[in-house]
């Protein structure tokens, strides 16, 4: 069973509904956001919480509490779980991408790694999370950090 560390979790259980297809969501830290926002000198983050909408079907990446939205343009980082593709990335520590991950030789060296404390998701993954609950066929005893 893979342990995350505590930068795999956002800052707390806060959750908010996404503006666009009302779903809830749970909070992400500013760290993930300076990360992957588009010119993150522009944004005033202390005034208000945000959230990863992780719907493949909704444009939204990021948004407030005070429903303000932030599409993948406001990003500098493209959003796998947004992309079907795949080249799309699941794993933003190791590059894995979504064809990557079907291979169990890589998804053993990733749960390796993240057992070791060897990964950057809070900073990396857009969803400030760990990834391997977006693997394929990820019910393996694998706690997903969303």
């Amino acid at each position: 069973m893979t342990n995350c560390t505590d930068d795999c979790h956002p800052p707390s259980a806060r959750r908010h509904a996404c503006p666009r297809n009302g779903k809830s969501y749970p909070v992400v830290s500013t760290t993930t956001l300076l990360h992957h926002l588009e010119q993150p000198w522009q944004w005033n983050l202390a005034e208000r919480h945000y959230y990863f909408c992780s719907d493949p079907d909704c444009p939204v990446i990021y948004f407030g509490d005070d429903d303000s939205v932030i599409e993948q343009t406001g990003v500098r980082t493209p959003v796998g779980l947004k992309d079907p593709s795949d080249t799309a990335l699941l794993c933003y520590c190791f590059g894995v991408t979504r064809a990557d991950a079907r291979d169990s030789t890589i998804k053993a060296f990733v749960q390796q790694q993240t057992r070791q404390g060897v990964c950057a998701c809070q900073t990396r993954n857009p969803a400030g999370r760990c990834c391997l609950g977006d693997f394929p066929d990820s019910k393996e005893g694998i706690v997903d950090c969303r």
